[in-house]
């Protein structure tokens, strides 16, 4: 059974001793290798969502559930990030910022998918979009090295790919409209 408290306080005691990108993949390998426990404590998805399961100065903790066929845009986190698939598959572009460029424009740089029991640590300097190419839910653990909702970020136009200042209000809006559209694909 997945045991949430201590998850945290395994995190907290591996950060408090080494904070950097790779000091929480073990633990977070761990708790992805057995679904059927993750499933057993968050609940079989209905909706995708950002949950936030632990937050402090030091160290956040997200459950996040990507709807089906759900793109987000680039964006960065300004910290360390360890992100564990727990079921379904995302699809992670990675991005690099083009130098001499106004309005901070980026451009593709590589790719990786991850999938179910994947496990990956992201350096702080990460810009990446995720997409969920399946038409099922994708489940992800994601641990980060601070304060995920107060740490100012930034995101990129999925158009233009210019630099604007993240808002969590947007990446929630885009969570809206992609349960919409998966709840009219069930239709």
């Amino acid at each position: 059974m997945f045991d949430i408290d201590k998850f945290i306080q395994e995190c907290d005691s591996r950060i408090e001793k080494k904070d950097n990108h790779k000091a929480v993949i073990d633990i977070l390998s761990r708790a992805v290798e057995n679904p059927t426990d993750l499933f057993s404590y968050f609940g079989e998805p209905t909706q995708g969502g950002i949950q936030k399961i632990y937050q402090s100065e030091k160290f956040s903790i997200l459950n996040v559930v990507w709807t089906p066929n759900m793109t987000i845009m680039p964006h960065n986190h300004n910290m360390w990030a360890a992100i564990g698939v727990y079921s379904g598959r995302e699809d992670n572009i990675f991005w690099r910022k083009l130098d001499n460029r106004e309005h901070g424009k980026i451009e593709a740089a590589g790719a990786k998918s991850l999938e179910k029991h994947d496990a990956v640590p992201l350096g702080s300097d990460i810009i990446h979009s995720v997409i969920n190419p399946t038409n099922k839910f994708t489940c992800a653990l994601h641990v980060y090295g601070g304060d995920f909702f107060e740490t100012p970020k930034s995101e990129w136009d999925t158009e233009t790919l210019e630099e604007a200042e993240y808002k969590v209000e947007h990446s929630h809006k885009i969570f809206r409209e992609a349960n919409k559209r998966a709840e009219l694909d069930l239709k």
